[in-house]
Parts: structure tokens; sequence; C-alpha cells
């Protein structure tokens, strides 16, 4: 009979096996066929705008979702072969280390997400002098990151795991599992950050190889070193280090062939201006992965708590909800994949104001989410046992727990998805003070939730706060999505042009930027002198020819910094569809500068222009009351709407510069001349040009 029940434990570890790397090949079947090139994604404008709607979501989106469940499948892995060669007292003690995990993979992608946003963004505007430093500066606080996680987690030791929801039965073995996976902290986190980089480089499928090997190491050597060299569960920690090492040695191998940039001592010399810019880009990343390391902890003290007072005892239940949030994060990251991944196609086209394709990209991005939620969440209420037992059946009492709480806790996961999904989407047109507390919204409701129902039902209350959370989070998420259908379906696009799109003709010589507080005159002081200089005078200009650059709106791109928002400016500027339009802005004005002398007025021309050998920056401000009439004269405003007017454009001019050059907007050491505009706007003309007189002077006589 043993040798009998022996037999039929080692097919069911070699299925298990199999199914793994089977999984693993099918990924990397998918990454081989659909990444798509940088120079892919980088095609023309007309592409995003024309190409059917099926078809691009096929080749942005199947790349993003192998991307995301390869991240996941060493955790995963880990999971069935320590739930069925250790029990489940060894999937609960996985589950404690994960919180720490996690803390560690969203500081790599704090500064790994920053990282790659900084590299295509300095890209676009080739402006690639500091990207060497940028990267050199986003690896090492990644891995000095890794550094200080090992040194709380050992210096803290056991006390930090019984505070995160070890037990008696558990803290054996979760001790045992993290101070192995503890090691390899550091250069995971490097590795994990790198991908990033080596991602926004041009080489996805570089990253997705290095990613592929790994989790393929881990796959074969969990159950080698769990079964054959009878390890337990430190062999399931040795085998997922190893594919991590491997990993960071394929990642560090890239950085001596990268394509944009070449690392050098001086690019690890610490830049803390540079730096700031890049964990601005990265702090949705570290957001996202911070609510989940809250969620586990939460649970994780409510299940060692509650469950210690029912008869299922505190690890059983602990257990139960490790594995179902495996499932659970599988079935999230799909629906995450498919909303990522449409992300700049729905960006372009909202830019683009083609309406009808953002209504038809919304209705097939719900479309397909739905679907992939229905289809599993049919499967876990039909065949609850047979995935929880993927992960091991360790006796009949954590059997019944396990699948009843399966049941419950993703009875709602179709609505789960769609929440996420709208949520991501309303980010990808911009709407980041709409998308921020959506993203976070089934979380904030989860933790509550948790916390109150099992107050009234027990240990099982814990699980069926996700269904409720769904339940609320998807009203509120669906009275937001109404009305934003509402909106497109009563949007047209503008026939409207700003002004025509083309460069004057001009001479050598200076190029005069002007910055301005709202209602100082500044477009006028600006015209004027351009008239007096006879050179051409640039504004709504700069926006109709950033337009025909990137086949976006060009009401679109002059709304940038009309709308840039108080808070959470970093999350809307950081959108694929913002930086685009920065990216062409950018572009045009070098051109523009190129061909000759010319006042550019706004835009942050002064920061673009910053290293142009013949730039003269002026900032134009007046005080508030001097503005307010002057603006109920040019705009008809009432003396209320003028003042709440000038806040709104200044804090929204202040806010994106902030956000495009890192540097405070009305800061008088960003600029050669600063003038009071309330002495006249002519008389400010006249000021300008004999500064500009004196200044050609001193450079003749150098």
């Amino acid at each position: 009979m043993n040798d009998t029940c022996s037999a039929w434990h080692v097919n069911l570890i070699t299925e298990q096996s199999i199914a793994c790397v089977f999984l693993a090949a099918h990924v990397v079947c998918m990454c081989c066929f659909f990444v798509p090139k940088k120079e892919e994604i980088m095609e023309t404008s007309n592409y995003l705008g024309s190409e059917k709607i099926g078809k691009l979501l096929a080749k942005f989106c199947i790349p993003c979702i192998a991307s995301l469940i390869i991240s996941c499948l060493y955790n995963i892995v880990d999971q069935i072969f320590v739930g069925n060669g250790v029990g489940y007292l060894g999937n609960a003690a996985t589950g404690v280390i994960f919180p720490i995990t996690v803390i560690g993979w969203g500081m790599s992608l704090f500064f790994g997400d920053g990282a790659a946003a900084y590299l295509s963004v300095a890209l676009g505007r080739n402006e690639t002098k500091t990207i060497h430093r940028g990267i050199g500066n986003s690896i090492l606080f990644s891995f000095l990151s890794g550094v200080v996680i090992i040194l709380v987690s050992y210096l803290w030791g056991d006390g930090l795991l019984r505070l995160i929801g070890a037990t008696d039965a558990t803290i054996t073995l979760a001790h045992d599992y993290g101070v192995i996976i503890y090691i390899m902290m550091p250069l995971a986190m490097t590795q994990n950050t790198l991908a990033s980089i080596i991602r926004a480089d041009g080489s996805p499928r570089y990253a997705m190889g290095a990613m592929i090997v790994g989790a393929l190491i881990n796959i074969v050597g969990d159950p080698v070193a769990i079964f054959v060299l009878d390890m337990g569960i430190k062999g399931a920690a040795y085998a997922t280090i190893l594919g991590q090492f491997v990993s960071f040695l394929l990642c560090a191998f890239y950085l001596t062939k990268s394509r944009t940039f070449r690392l050098q001592a001086d690019s690890f010399k610490i830049d803390f201006k540079l730096l700031k810019q890049i964990m601005a880009l990265g702090t949705s990343s570290l957001l996202t992965q911070l609510s989940i390391v809250v969620i586990t902890v939460v649970n994780n003290i409510l299940l060692v708590k509650y469950g210690a007072l029912s008869a299922y005892g505190a690890d059983i239940p602990l257990a139960a909800f490790v594995v179902i949030m495996k499932l659970f994060q599988i079935v999230l990251n799909i629906a995450i994949g498919i909303a990522a991944g449409a992300q700049p196609i729905v960006g372009y086209n909202y830019g683009a104001q083609k309406f009808d394709r953002v209504r038809e990209l919304l209705k097939a991005v719900l479309k397909w989410t739905a679907l992939v939620g229905l289809v599993c969440m049919v499967l876990f209420e039909a065949f609850p046992s047979a995935f929880i037992r993927l992960f091991g059946s360790d006796g009949e009492l954590y059997m019944e727990f396990a699948t009843r709480c399966l049941r419950i806790y993703l009875l709602l996961i179709l609505f789960t998805c769609v929440q996420k999904v709208c949520a991501i989407f309303l980010q990808s047109i911009g709407r980041a003070q709409a998308a921020a507390p959506l993203a976070i919204l089934r979380d904030l409701l989860l933790i509550v939730f948790s916390i109150v129902v099992p107050v009234f039902f027990g240990v099982t209350g814990i699980f069926w706060a996700a269904p409720i959370a769904d339940v609320v989070a998807m009203l509120i998420t669906a009275a937001v999505m109404v009305r934003l259908w509402k909106e497109l379906q009563t949007e047209t696009k503008s026939e409207a042009h700003a002004a025509e799109g083309h460069i004057q003709p001009s001479k050598p010589g200076v190029i005069v930027t002007i910055s301005r507080e709202h209602g100082s005159a500044g477009k006028r002081i600006g015209q004027q002198l351009a008239q007096m200089l006879q050179i051409p005078c640039y504004y709504k200009e700069v926006t109709a020819m950033a337009a025909q650059e990137s086949g976006l709106a060009a009401e679109f791109i002059s709304d940038i910094n009309k709308n840039s928002p108080d808070r959470l400016k970093e999350l809307y500027m950081s959108t694929t569809i913002m930086q685009q339009a920065v990216i062409a802005q950018d572009k045009i004005i070098k051109k523009i500068a190129e061909s000759g002398s010319c006042v550019i007025i706004g835009r942050a021309a002064d920061h673009v222009l910053r290293e142009h050998p013949d730039v003269i920056r002026i900032f134009i401000h007046a005080p508030k009351d001097y503005r307010v009439k002057k603006i109920m004269e040019m705009y008809g405003d009432t003396e209320q709407e003028a003042r709440k007017n000038m806040e709104h454009s200044d804090a929204a001019r202040s806010n994106y510069y902030r956000s495009v050059t890192g540097s405070l907007w009305a800061h008088s050491d960003n600029y050669e001349l600063c003038i009071d505009s309330s002495i006249g706007e002519q008389a400010c003309a006249e000021m300008i040009y004999t500064y500009l007189e004196k200044k050609v002077m001193e450079k003749e006589h150098r």
C-alpha cells in the first residue's frame, strides 16, 4: 500500500512538473511571436489610429499578459511543490514571507519603471547625455534597497515573521524559507529593475528571455531539491534564488551591449535631482505593490486571530488564503495585461480625438476582460477542489475549508477584473484624479470589510469580505464609467486649428523664451518684442506643429499644461499619451530654434533649450490685482471668475513645469530676466529689447 501511494505521489509531482514546464514553454512561444519590437511600437501615428482594434489589442496585450504571468511564476511554482512536498503548513510559511518579497518587488519597480519611463522620455527628446547616470542611480538604489530589506529582516528575525502572521506551527518553516530568500534580495531586485530598463532600451525579448530562463530553472529545481535531494522547504528557496541569480547574470550581461547608453563609474555617482524625477515616474508602480503588502499582512493577522477561535485552527485558514491568492493573482494579471497592453492604443486615439475608436476600444477591453473573469469564475465555482489539489491536498479538514473559501473569495472575480481594468483605462486617457482612487478603491474596501465582517461571521467572514468589496467597488466604478461613456458620445473632434503649422524663415541670432503668469500679458509682450526684432513669434504654432509631428490633436496638446492637476501630477504626466505629446512638442521647439532667431512663448521652452548657446530666458509677472483686471479686460470674465481662472492657470502651469523639468516654474534662478509687466506692455517689450542689445554687444566683445 505504501509503495502504491508513493508511486501515485511521484506520478502526481511528475505531472505537475510537466504542466509547469509546458506553461512556461507556452509563454515563451507567446513572447517570441507576439512581443513587439521597439521600432514596431514606435510606428507612425496612423498605425495606432487606423489599424483594426482586434489586431492592435492582440499585438500589444498578449506580450503584456505573458510578462505579468512570468513575473509571478516563481512564487506560484514554489506554492505548488511546497504544498505537495511539505504540506499546507509549508504554503502558510511561504505566505508569511510573501509580503517581504512584494516590498522588494515594489522597490525594484519603483526604480525600474521610473528609469524605464525616464529613458523613454529622454530618448524621445533626444536628451541622451544624462541617461547613463539616471540608469546607474536606479540600479544602485534598487540594490541598496535590497540591502536594507536584508538588514531589517535578519536583525528583526522571527519577531518580524510573527508580526506578519507566523504561528508556532509555521515559524520554523517560515524562518528556513525566509533566510535563504533574503540572501538574493539585492540581486533579485536589481535584476527586476534591469528588466524594466532593458525593455525600455528596445530589447523586450531579451528581458523576457532572462526572466523565462530563471523561471524554468526554478520549475525544474523545485522538485529536484524538494523530493530528490529531500531538502523540503529549503529546497524550494534554493531553487528560487538559483533562478533569480541566473536571470540577474543575463540582465547584467546585457549592459555590455545596451543600445542607447553605456554605464561607467560616473554613472553611479549619486544625483538626487535626477533620482527624484525617476522616483516620481515610478511612484504608481510602488503604490500598487504596497497595497498588496497591506492587504496580505492584514489578512494574515486576521486569519491567524479568527482561525485560532475556529475548528480549523490558525494555520489552515492562512494556508488556504495563500493558495487562493495565487489563483487570484493569475486571473488578475491576465486582466491587467489586457488593460495595460491597450494603454498606448487608447491614449493615442484619445489624444488624436478619435472618440469613436476610444469607445470601441473600451468595449473591446471590457468584453475580453469580462470573458476572462466569467470563465474563471465558473471554473472556480464548479471545480474548486481541482484547483486546491494542484497546490496539495493535506487532510480533509484543510480541503473542506479551502474549497469552500475558494468559492467565496473568488465568487465575483469578474467584478474585480472589470473594476481594475476601468481604472487603468482612465489612466490611459490622462484622467489621473479619477484613475488613482478607483485603482485602490477595491483594496481599501477589502481591508475595511476584512476587519468588520469576521466580527460577525468568524474566520470565513474574512473571505466574504472580497465579494462584498467587489460589489461596492463595481457600483462606484460603473457610475464613473457611465459618465465617461456619455462624455465620449458627446465629444467630437474639433475642426478648429490652433494655427498654421510651419516654421517661418528667420536669421541667425538670439532665441527668446517667455514664461509668464496668467494675466501678465506675456503673450502680447512677446509678440511686440518679435515685431521690434523682426523675427517670428511662436505660440499656438508650437502645438499645431507638434500635432503634425505626433498625430495627436492640437487642442489636446494645447490643453496639457492647462489641465495639469494639483494632485497626482506625476501620475498624470507619466501616462504614455502625455509623454508622447510632450516629446513631440519638445522636438518642434528644438526645430524652431535651429531655424534661427525667434520668440517662443510658454511650453517650458526655456528648459527644452537650456543647452542652446543663444537662448535668453524671460519671466513675466505682475501683481495679482493688475492681472485680475487684465484677465477681465482680455477675456470678459467677472472679477470672481478672473481670480479663479488666474489661480487655476498658474497652478497648472507650475505643475506642468515641475513635472517636465523637475524645477520651480516661477523661480528667478531659472531666468536671465524677470519683469513686472504692470509698468506697461510696450515698456516691457522695450526693456527686453534693450537687455538683448546689451547681451549681444557683450557677446561680440568677448
